[in-house]
């Protein structure tokens, strides 16, 4: 979703002096504060763990917005009993540090006990049948405990602009979508995914490949090069190709690689001509990675935006 081209604005071009708030009433008075002056809020979620992807998000926030507010909590209700909760980074002090002088005014860095005062919530949203496919069925349950998170991040913050990453791809569309059906009162802004000189997808997940791993990780941008190239040639042909790409590629397992329609996140058929979205998720040694990129099924392709 494109927005608006960025103005001046006296109040914006002030770099502020980044604050850590950790309480929701305090996140409230700070906001309430500036909303009375007459500034206008951008959030970005996040769960820490920053990268130069999270970087690109704060920074088109500050394009947008007066005030920018990064919240950073690892989510217990986005994580299922074998996966990595416990392992996932927390790296608060280096967060905030890398936020500094960004233009970010409000570090919001709950903790458990504050964001669920009474044990995980008893009133979730639900993120319905597109959730339960892609990543949703290799992670059942996620998207219902993240799409709960960012409904209580939107409640408590109220901004008028939020900023996410198109790399989550089926976050992105999960969150566009609840936004729409329960007629919230912002606007979603895409920042398209931000990748290595090499094409490697910027992700936390990242720190945990060696160099070996790292290296093979690179299969995934390439099959989604190889998918963009044959995709004038229709469906079945630009996922014959993606599939090919992983080859024989030792310590790398493919979970799938699907092309989707990005306006019902539902498979498309060989019939289907015009934009898609190809997605796809393997496991490189003991860590999962996702990517995605938008091809046009059955015309000429632009550049693919992973090369």
């Amino acid at each position: 979703m494109a927005g608006a081209a960025a103005t001046k604005n006296p109040t914006r071009d002030a770099v502020p002096s980044t604050r850590t708030v950790n309480t929701i009433a305090g996140l409230r008075a700070v906001l309430d504060e500036r909303r009375r002056a007459g500034a206008s809020v951008a959030l970005v979620p996040t769960m820490g763990a920053l990268h130069d992807g999270h970087l690109a998000l704060v920074r088109r926030a500050r394009e947008l917005a007066d005030v920018v507010v990064v919240s950073i909590f690892v989510n217990p209700l986005q994580f299922g009993p074998t996966e990595d909760l416990d392992r996932y980074p927390r790296t608060l002090e280096a967060d905030v540090a890398a936020l500094t002088g960004l233009g970010v005014e409000v570090v919001f860095a709950p903790d458990v006990a504050e964001m669920y005062p009474n044990g995980p919530a008893g009133t979730r949203v639900g993120a319905g049948p597109a959730g339960e496919r892609y990543e949703g069925a290799h992670r059942p349950g996620h998207f219902d405990g993240m799409l709960t998170v960012v409904a209580k991040l939107f409640s408590i913050a109220q901004p008028d602009v939020a900023v996410f990453g198109q790399k989550d791809a089926q976050q992105v569309f999960l969150v566009g979508r609840m936004i729409a059906d329960l007629d919230l009162r912002l606007r979603l802004e895409v920042v398209p995914t931000v990748r290595e000189a090499d094409g490697l997808a910027l992700s936390s997940r990242n720190r945990f490949l060696d160099d070996d791993e790292r290296v093979a990780a690179l299969v995934l941008a390439e099959s989604l090069d190889a998918a963009h190239t044959a995709a004038a040639d229709g469906t079945s042909e630009l996922l014959a190709e993606g599939v090919a790409a992983f080859g024989d590629h030792d310590g790398v397992d493919l979970d799938y690689l699907v092309v989707v329609d990005p306006a019902t996140f539902l498979p498309i058929d060989e019939a289907f001509a015009g934009q898609a979205l190809v997605l796809v998720a393997a496991r490189v040694g003991a860590t999962r990675l996702i990517d995605n990129a938008f091809v046009e099924v059955g015309a000429k392709q632009p550049p693919s935006p992973a090369e």
